[in-house]
């Protein structure tokens, strides 16, 4: 019954936003891939000059086993990964032109890269604020989405969160945001992943739809049941990167045949023919099955019988031929990089709100820490005899100050990439944009944090009541944590959450060597002393100690006989700190901050390079 609902469905359902120009033609011949596989390891080879054409106007399965090079030939058919391939693709007839295709294509991966704590509306509102431009009105922009939406059955649940959504509805959301541009070829990597029967037809019938209204539709599947397996109008089966079989399901029986490797009576084809790409029936066979389709050269089993020429892949038909893309010129992107960072920024502003890690947890940890580390040191800034103890307090605060921050940057971050890779690729907004909008968002929250910190500890440990000394004490620590998520930007860019977590720690280590604690600046020896000038630690508990002791801070109370420190400015000389250096201090600070930001974005546009 559901079968035939979504049959009925698909005859009836239309959108108004149809492709306004003809679909697509892909064509690839000789496509090889080759990755490395580590230093002195040498190279392997993924696809093996391969051929194969895609239609306008079908819904197209990329089929075989876990290793065979499904994912691999996606990427490189959408143009996701760039190095290592040798090949020639054509569209339409012509040369591929990588940035034009990529404005008229979007992919899809295989995990749901969805904006968890955005509702469906919000998430369909953002990527339409981006993708279209700005010529589209609001309420034009809001009766797409409506439109996307009820097709996508994702009406009734608009206003919940996407982390909430079930599988079948993350896929379709997944499908939603990137239809909002009406892309004229879709690449989905294993769509149906995770669904249960009824969830897969559902998807592969939406997918059917959007084929039939004029979209070339690629995706890859592993193993589909008989039923679903001729919803499909193409597949393309591989084994070890080599092809197996092109052409319609309705061919397949027919081509096993010819192939002496017939489907057994009441068997599932698409399951004979995984098990033949495995290797279950002999090596031999994939051999001979890759000669019969001359590696995807042989076009004698495609749907459509106007095509016969099995030597080589032929032109497109009349209703595509040779037709070629509209050169597009200036930006991938739809809207102006203002326009991007303030969408980025409102989006940026909602997830905020509704972060209970990033947010509230964040604010109350600095609370707990500061009322925490204010009692140990309870007014032993006041006090002549704690002086030392002062000292260490100040020491603790910078490593709470970068460790808090610098962590949990290296933690949250790396979940951003996975989004970041799958919008940015599919030109929602340029990586500036998204990296400078990061940073500003982050200004607000890290700033209360670090204020309400600084003064809870502050005033506490009884240091000096003087508006100016703790305007000093702020700022450092507001450069300190500035600082420390930039490094843990710079990390999070290159590493995974388990090895970011090791190296953020380990590279602490040497900035609290030459920080002049533990040992002065100078007892450190002469051949190490250049690290002095490395560390931004150094450079923060200078700026700290010239805050609370320089500017000719009077003597200290001394409720005890002796007082070794009572006096700031012997204090400072047994510590080689001078309290004249907090400007100098400031503009080391400044400097370290401008070029660990740049580091970050240099490291962070490398990061999504290398993943192409």
């Amino acid at each position: 019954m559901e079968d035939v609902e979504l049959n009925d469905r698909l005859e009836t359902t239309k959108f108004s936003r149809l492709p306004t120009i003809k679909p697509i033609d892909l064509k690839f011949q000789d496509l090889n891939y080759t990755v490395s596989q580590g230093f002195r390891k040498g190279t392997k080879e993924i696809l093996h000059n391969i051929n194969g054409r895609f239609q306008p106007s079908q819904l197209i399965a990329i089929m075989g086993p876990s290793g065979a090079g499904k994912s691999t030939l996606l990427d490189l058919l959408s143009g996701y990964r760039l190095t290592g391939v040798n090949g020639s693709v054509f569209v339409n007839g012509t040369q591929r032109d990588l940035d034009e295709f990529r404005r008229i294509s979007c992919y899809i991966q295989q995990d749901d890269r969805l904006q968890p704590l955005l509702t469906i509306q919000e998430n369909m509102e953002v990527a339409a604020d981006l993708k279209l431009p700005p010529t589209v009105s609001h309420e034009e922009k809001i009766a797409i989405i409506d439109e996307i939406l009820k097709t996508l059955k994702l009406s009734e649940s608009k206003n919940t969160h996407a982390g909430l959504l079930s599988g079948g509805q993350k896929k379709r959301l997944s499908i939603a945001l990137e239809l909002v541009n009406n892309p004229l070829m879709m690449f989905l990597d294993e769509p149906t992943t995770g669904l249960d029967s009824s969830s897969c037809m559902q998807c592969v019938m939406l997918l059917k739809l959007l084929a039939t209204q004029g979209r070339t539709i690629v995706c890859t599947i592993h193993q589909p049941s008989a039923s679903l397996f001729q919803k499909f109008d193409h597949v393309y089966v591989l084994s070890r990167g080599e092809c197996l079989y092109q052409g319609s399901p309705a061919n397949l029986i027919p081509f096993l045949q010819n192939m002496e490797l017939p489907c057994p009576k009441y068997h599932n084809p698409a399951d004979h023919i995984i098990e033949l790409a495995c290797g279950e029936y002999g090596e031999d066979k994939i051999n001979s099955l890759v000669i019969g389709t001359e590696n995807g050269q042989c076009v004698r089993w495609f749907a459509n019988g106007d095509i016969t020429s099995s030597n080589n892949i032929p032109a497109a038909p009349k209703k595509s031929l040779s037709f070629p893309l509209k050169k597009c010129t200036g930006s991938l992107q739809a809207t102006s990089q203002w326009n991007q960072i303030g969408i980025l920024l409102r989006r940026g502003f909602i997830k905020i709100k509704r972060d209970q890690t990033l947010t509230h947890m964040r604010l109350i940890v600095n609370i707990f820490t500061g009322l925490m580390l204010g009692a140990l040191y309870i007014q032993a800034g006041n006090d002549g005899a704690k002086v030392l103890d002062n000292y260490n307090l100040l020491f603790s605060i910078l490593v709470h100050l970068t460790m808090s921050t610098k962590v949990l940057t290296i933690l949250t971050f790396p979940m951003e990439m996975s989004i970041l890779t799958k919008e940015y690729f599919n030109r929602w907004y340029s990586l500036k944009s998204y990296y400078i909008a990061t940073n500003i968002l982050d200004i607000p929250v890290l700033t209360v944090c670090c204020v309400v910190f600084s003064a809870i500890i502050y005033i506490m440990s009884g240091q000096p009541l003087d508006g100016t000394r703790f305007s000093m004490f702020t700022v450092i620590s507001l450069l300190v944590v500035f600082i420390a998520q930039s490094i843990g930007f710079m990390i999070g860019s290159v590493f995974n959450v388990v090895n970011g977590t090791f190296i953020g720690p380990t590279l602490q280590v040497p900035m609290m060597m030459f920080s002049g604690f533990g040992v002065s600046l100078r007892d450190i020896p002469r051949y190490l002393h250049w690290g002095t000038y490395l560390s931004y630690l150094r450079y923060s508990l200078e700026g700290y100690v010239a805050a609370i002791y320089g500017m000719d801070r009077e003597t200290l109370p001394c409720d005890i006989y002796y007082c070794h420190y009572k006096y700031p400015e012997k204090f400072m000389r047994e510590i080689a700190m001078r309290g004249d250096q907090f400007w100098n201090d400031i503009y080391a600070l400044l400097l370290t901050l401008i070029i660990t930001r740049v580091f970050a974005y240099l490291l962070l546009r490398w990061r999504i390079q290398s993943l192409r």
